[in-house]
């Protein structure tokens, strides 16, 4: 493969995110890596000649019989599923796994191609052996979308996860024609120039706010009953409230994804209705990541609220349990809550 761009991860130079030209199922055993990203349409994997996953057919790999075997299953809310790790007959193929993108199944894949990185966290969390990953320009082949409209949110989601502790070193991204590439090399180099340096992130002893309540608009009310028991024990204690926090017409997302990094403890509110919303699981993802990156377990402070089918990664440190909205168990978690932030000092 061709070296078209070189994009350094700021915070850490050791990680990059690439941008080549070349054919993801011709690898050289130098140019090997843990996962490999295909896509496709939602349980269509045809091997259709124009297609990486026709590519990898005719190199003796069915990503059919994969699919028939997965080893974890995301698709209802992160778009993607994972195959078990492979062993090849032959060895021309040099990566470990798959992980295969079915945007359709969420929406359009320019707004949802953020979902591969979303995937990736709960996946790098419990396959620590992954560390590098390539992918074609997703959905830019058979589903035909343009370059543009999946390059640039695709480069935006692989640095914003990236910066924020995303246990990668590697991203490379591939693109195969002359045409391809070259559209793609433009919009490449222009993300970068646009690459600024962050500011340093605040210590803990500086951090803006003690409390970010992650949690469903669904979910108002017990929240509100939550922030109540905290604010009568400890009236000074600074908490981010998205409804409180956030004036009406400001952006957002970046508000949001400041407040995550200066925040002493996340609370996530699990329910329903919170694994079910995108921003729920955002917010829960990114604080995650930056427990690991930091290696301070203590960041999440998650709170059952009403019954739901946690994925493996969200039960990882355990949880409060406050089913089924009982403002008891909801009062005594806000006391845990006050010790623990007593506790860090």
């Amino acid at each position: 493969m061709r070296l078209l761009e070189t994009l350094l991860v700021r915070g850490d130079p050791g990680k990059k995110v690439e941008l080549y030209q070349g054919d993801l199922s011709a690898l050289e055993p130098d140019e090997a890596i843990d996962l490999l990203v295909v896509s496709a349409f939602p349980n269509d994997y045809i091997p259709t000649p124009s297609s990486l996953i026709g590519a990898l057919h005719q190199k003796g790999l069915s990503v059919a019989v994969l699919a028939n075997n997965k080893e974890e299953d995301l698709r209802d809310n992160f778009s993607c599923w994972l195959s078990k790790e492979i062993t090849f007959q032959k060895t021309e193929l040099y990566f470990r796994r798959l992980l295969c993108f079915e945007p359709l199944i969420r929406g359009n894949p320019p707004e949802v191609v953020g979902d591969i990185f979303r995937a990736l966290v709960p996946i790098l969390g419990a396959h620590t052996d992954i560390k590098s990953i390539a992918m074609p320009i997703v959905a830019a082949g058979d589903q035909g979308h343009n370059v543009a409209q999946i390059l640039c949110p695709l480069l935006e989601a692989a640095v914003h996860w990236m910066e924020r502790g995303l246990p990668l070193d590697n991203i490379k991204i591939v693109a195969y024609s002359d045409f391809q590439a070259n559209e793609a090399h433009t919009l490449f180099k222009k993300v970068k120039s646009d690459y600024e340096e962050p500011s340093r992130p605040p210590s803990t002893s500086e951090m803006q706010y003690d409390i970010f309540i992650s949690y469903a608009r669904e979910d108002s009310e017990h929240v509100d009953n939550l922030i109540s028991y905290i604010s009568r024990a400890q009236p000074q204690i600074k908490i981010f409230l998205d409804r409180t926090d956030i004036d009406v017409g400001m952006p957002w997302q970046p508000k949001i994804f400041e407040s995550l990094d200066d925040c002493r403890r996340v609370v996530s509110i699990f329910s329903p209705s919170y694994l079910s919303s995108k921003v729920c699981k955002e917010e829960f993802n990114i604080a995650w990541v930056r427990s690991r990156e930091t290696d301070d377990d203590d960041i999440l402070f998650p709170i059952l609220l009403f019954t739901a089918k946690l994925p493996t990664y969200m039960k990882y440190r355990g949880y409060i349990d406050c089913r089924e909205g009982d403002n008891d168990k909801l009062a005594d978690a806000a006391m845990t809550l006050l010790s623990s932030l007593k506790s860090k000092g």
